[in-house]
């Protein structure tokens, strides 16, 4: 559950318009699985114009958005059941479109999949 809560500030910013008055021209680097784990999580955090998610010590994951909310990048860390894996959701036109990089488990892949897909219409007890 504390996955639900960390994951949801993502999800709903991912699935929110831009923010009136801010014109976020930049360009996301895509997923590029042929590449070392290593190598493309550092070259994705690494990228202008990204927010880094405060530093969740509970939780086995690190997560990076664009400015304008229109891109996020989950990247697993150590203790993650599907390290090493990298997703990436882009939000546009009223939809949120999820990719990743399975370098593990593809059992494990498939469930943090499921999970993040599932928190896309995820909705509070009493706030419907």
């Amino acid at each position: 559950m504390r996955l639900a809560a960390a994951l949801l500030p993502v999800a709903l910013a991912l699935s929110a318009c831009t923010p009136p008055g801010v014109e976020d021209k930049s360009t996301y680097l895509g997923l590029d699985c042929a590449q070392p784990f290593e190598a493309q999580a550092a070259a994705l955090a690494a990228q202008p114009k990204l927010d880094p998610a405060p530093v969740e010590t509970a939780e086995p994951y690190r997560f990076y958005s664009s400015v304008d909310g229109g891109t996020s990048y989950l990247i697993t860390q150590a203790s993650a059941p599907a390290h090493p894996a990298i997703m990436m959701q882009k939000a546009g036109g009223g939809t949120v479109v999820t990719t990743g990089c399975r370098y593990g488990s593809q059992k494990a892949y498939d469930e943090l999949l499921a999970y993040l897909e599932g928190l896309k219409t995820w909705t509070r007890k009493g706030s419907q």
